[in-house]
């Protein structure tokens, strides 16, 4: 006979009495088969060639094996700017967010940069893990309304890993913005691009040369021109003209009487050889400083985003496993920002963001079988001010 009901398809042979397999003989005539099939199947759990065999009448369901692509490399340790650097800035790298299947997708740490005294910070975010997508806000860009607007929605929450500021307001950004199929402002040849790919990867560089328009691109968003290119910061950023790269508040206030300083908030992205995106903010910073902490943390191009005390953040998240992204469960890349991981869950924000939630596991199998019965703080509201 043969023995067809065996889990797994296991069938081997059996003779019926007449030395002529037989299809609907009993199987407990069989007791040697039962036997042999029994022990393959133990055999196959064992070493990993089959799951383990279901209980009797417990119902089988189809099973998919899931898993994320290799993650990249840790970042390395960051060599310090400044000797005698303490503990907390000195270039050592942490983990920061909830993993993604047990891996660390975003690393924090900072630096102070040269003729600094203050820490910046800086976020690795592993591309490979994370998925990133652009936000638009009714003020920036403008023009909505938008699919992907503030606040995160629960369904966006239960993936969610970091979040990070975007650029200055259209009419200061020297470039344009493309999402969810439109072209909100036309985009500029030369202007320094975040772009963001069907597949959730993500890009930086100059519109036209390191970046242009494809099938695949999703998102565009340009700020002023580059900031880094081929791993060093551009000649604009080590130049005199620090007021190039946007229209600064004073030392205490952003009254429009009051004169903008050179050494103030600012932020960064840039997109590392391996892929990685690195993001880097902080307070009294000017343009060539911001641009040699992305170099140092590998960024062979960047560029600048949002600056002055209000705007530039980063948040991580990190929720018990299963759970929501939350300003709960949230933290500030640096201490002192004034936004933190409130700003994103807040229906007034009316500025654009950028998420990184983990990506969609990937199906590396499926085995079908018939069917049997049997938080972070409150936001501070922005001061009043003339400046992006």
């Amino acid at each position: 006979m043969w023995c067809e009901s065996l889990p797994w398809g296991f069938v081997p042979p059996c003779s019926s009495g007449r030395g002529v397999p037989s299809r609907g003989a009993d199987l407990r005539r069989c007791p040697v088969v039962l036997l042999i099939a029994a022990l393959a199947v133990a055999v196959a759990a064992a070493t990993g060639l089959v799951g383990p065999m279901p209980a009797l009448g417990a119902p089988r369901r189809a099973k998919t094996a899931a898993a994320h692509p290799a993650p990249l490399a840790p970042p390395r340790s960051l060599t310090p700017f400044v000797a005698g650097a303490s503990p907390t800035d000195d270039g050592t790298w942490s983990p920061a967010g909830r993993p993604v299947d047990g891996d660390p997708a975003v690393y924090e740490t900072a630096l102070v940069p040269p003729g600094g005294s203050s820490p910046a910070g800086i976020a690795w975010m592993d591309t490979r893990l994370l998925s990133a997508r652009l936000y638009s806000g009714s003020l920036s860009p403008g023009g909505g309304p938008y699919t992907y607007t503030a606040p995160v929605e629960p369904a966006q929450a239960a993936t969610l890993v970091a979040a990070f500021n975007g650029g200055f307001q259209m009419k200061d950004a020297g470039g344009g913005y493309y999402t969810e199929g439109r072209m909100v402002v036309p985009v500029r040849a030369g202007a320094a691009s975040l772009v963001i790919y069907r597949d959730g990867s993500a890009d930086v560089g100059a519109w036209g040369t390191d970046v242009k328009m494809t099938p695949d691109v999703v998102a565009v968003r340009q700020n002023l021109v580059p900031l880094v290119a081929a791993g060093r910061p551009t000649a604009l950023a080590m130049s005199a003209d620090w007021q190039a790269w946007g229209d600064t508040c004073g030392a205490d206030s952003c009254a429009s009487s009051v004169p903008g300083i050179e050494s103030q908030w600012r932020s960064a992205v840039g997109v590392a050889a391996d892929g990685a995106l690195v993001f880097v903010a902080g307070p009294s910073l000017d343009p060539l400083q911001l641009a040699q902490l992305l170099a140092r943390a590998g960024v062979v191009r960047g560029m600048e985003l949002d600056i002055n005390p209000d705007w530039p953040v980063l948040a991580t998240y990190d929720p018990p496993p299963g759970g929501l992204a939350s300003p709960a469960n949230g933290s500030r890349l640096i201490a002192s920002s004034i936004q933190g991981p409130a700003t994103f869950f807040e229906p007034s924000w009316n500025r654009d963001f950028v998420t990184m939630s983990a990506r969609p596991s990937t199906l590396s199998g499926t085995i079908a079988f018939p069917a049997q019965r049997s938080g972070g703080g409150h936001r501070v509201q922005p001061r009043k001010r003339r400046r992006s």
